[in-house]
């Protein structure tokens, strides 16, 4: 099987779908459906890509485009989302999901939900988010990939957010991504927005 990876390069998804014996292109460039890359390929897998895929690209590949979110849909949608977990105590893991012509709205594969310490931060509740969503992927990606895999629809609810959104809680990061998660726990509801 042929298999576009978009997003940055991730060397252990790359090595992993290898290892089942399909051919792995990778994208991190806004793409079009007329994309020379997009010839030949069966199936994509979208993880940190920063694009959103158009409608017309989705229609020819349906059921085969799938997306690694760092977040338990429904809960953040869209930008920052470990981010938004902590600010608005959201639940927190991580989802794999259709794509949709929505953003991050698409039929949910599978779903883990993720604990962490209050001496984490920000920087290593992103990194286990990391590992535990390449975990799931290796684990149900075969049934993916055969179309054995049951979907099933979002429940209704849930938030999103846009990269904008971040303006206004910028000055509760003044560590950065090394900021303390518990200095942030449902600080977006004490923020004038």
């Amino acid at each position: 099987m042929k298999i576009l990876l978009l997003g940055p390069d991730r060397p252990a998804m790359t090595d992993f779908l290898q290892s089942l014996g399909d051919e792995v292109l990778r994208w991190d460039e806004k793409l079009t459906p007329d994309a020379e890359i997009l010839n030949g390929i069966d199936f994509v897998v979208s993880y940190g890509y920063r694009y959103i895929l158009k409608d017309d690209l989705l229609k020819r590949f349906p059921n085969r485009v799938v997306n690694l979110h760092i977040s338990y849909l429904p809960w953040n949608r869209g930008a920052d989302p470990n981010l938004w977990s902590f600010l608005e105590d959201t639940p927190k893991g991580v989802t794999i999901h259709y794509i949709d012509a929505g953003i991050d709205t698409g039929r949910l594969l599978a779903q883990r939900q993720v604990a962490f310490g209050s001496d984490e931060t920000l920087k290593t509740t992103y990194a286990k988010l990391a590992l535990e969503i390449e975990q799931l992927f290796r684990e149900v990606w075969p049934d993916i990939r055969a179309g054995r895999r049951a979907s099933f629809p979002q429940p209704p609810g849930g938030s999103f957010h846009r990269m904008r959104d971040r303006e206004p809680v910028e000055p509760l990061l003044a560590r950065g991504w090394d900021t303390p998660v518990a200095e942030l726990i449902g600080m977006a509801y004490k923020t004038v927005r």
